[in-house]
């Protein structure tokens, strides 16, 4: 499925959202968290959840520090002296944990990303960085594949962009239908992988060879 290349918020906005709307202290998050305890009948007293509060603040700020990082600020050094290489750059199995907005419930997966250069490549490692900014966020799979794809995209221009990205959620594994196992694949193609299928198909076939 491809999903569509949307714009997604920069630190800029996410600051001015946070004047308006600060972060809740540290306080008001452990009690948040020791009411959740009460509300599944336990009691948050008890010994083994005496520090459960503080630990989920301090989790949560890890897991979810994907909103205090921009991803543009990752691929804002390019290097430009590649000796004429145009070709493409594929980037395969870039493990990420996330979360569904929906449930709050994990979501683990790959990715795999490729570009053709335009002139600019930037540092593989700027590449996973970008995953692992938007995967920890609150997120959906298909949002997450866009943005990867579009901040990519946005930054280098190269000529093309490909992102597929294969997970299990555990929404679906851990409640309601309950399929353990099960897993989802998106994938978002821009410029010359959305244009050309001839070079959509030689993504595929170099990411199937790399497994093989």
């Amino acid at each position: 499925m491809d999903a569509i290349v949307k714009s997604f918020p920069n630190r800029a906005e996410a600051d001015q959202k946070s004047e308006t709307a600060p972060r809740p202290t540290q306080a008001e998050v452990e009690d948040a968290v020791s009411v959740l305890l009460r509300w599944t009948g336990d009691d948050p007293g008890r010994e083994g959840l005496a520090d459960t509060p503080k630990r989920v603040a301090k989790a949560y700020r890890e897991m979810f520090g994907g909103y205090d990082e921009d991803p543009a600020e990752e691929l804002g050094r390019v290097f430009e002296e590649v000796a004429g290489y145009d070709d493409l750059v594929l980037i395969r199995d870039i493990p990420f944990y996330s979360h569904c907005e929906h449930h709050m419930v994990p979501i683990i997966g790959k990715a795999h990303v490729g570009y053709l250069p335009d002139g600019r490549v930037v540092g593989l490692s700027k590449i996973a960085r970008v995953v692992d900014i938007f995967a920890r966020r609150l997120q959906t799979q298909e949002a997450m594949t866009a943005q990867v794809a579009g901040a990519i995209q946005e930054a280098l221009n190269p000529r093309g962009v490909a992102v597929i990205i294969e997970a299990e959620h555990m929404c679906m594994a851990m409640r309601g239908i309950r399929k353990q196992g099960s897993s989802t694949l998106t994938s978002t193609f821009t410029g010359a992988f959305r244009n050309h299928p001839e070079e959509q198909a030689r993504f595929m076939m170099q990411l199937r060879d790399m497994r093989s």
